[in-house]
């Protein structure tokens, strides 16, 4: 039960996100895979940046979908280390 809870509560939430329309959209092609890739290297500049000055963002709208996601993804986690530092042994 308390799964079944958690799971409405989690899509409901989620019903709630959104994104600027596509009215923002210029005449240059959105950023892809590569851009997201780049975007998610450099995120934690990037938000911190945000924390000062409201031009700055950390997610290019509008994007690609999901190979810009899937970049973006790639650069916070790759970054981050990902799982590699939670599999290695400790001494």
């Amino acid at each position: 039960m308390r799964k079944l809870l958690a799971l409405a509560v989690i899509l409901t939430l989620s019903a709630c996100a959104s994104q600027i329309d596509a009215a923002v959209v210029s005449d240059s092609p959105a950023p892809g895979f590569w851009w997201g890739l780049w975007h998610g290297f450099i995120f934690p500049f990037a938000w911190i940046g945000s924390l000062f000055r409201p031009d700055i963002a950390v997610y290019s709208v509008p994007n690609s979908g999901g190979w810009y996601d899937f970049g973006f993804f790639l650069g916070i986690t790759v970054l981050g280390g990902g799982s590699v530092f939670g599999s290695k042994k400790r001494g």
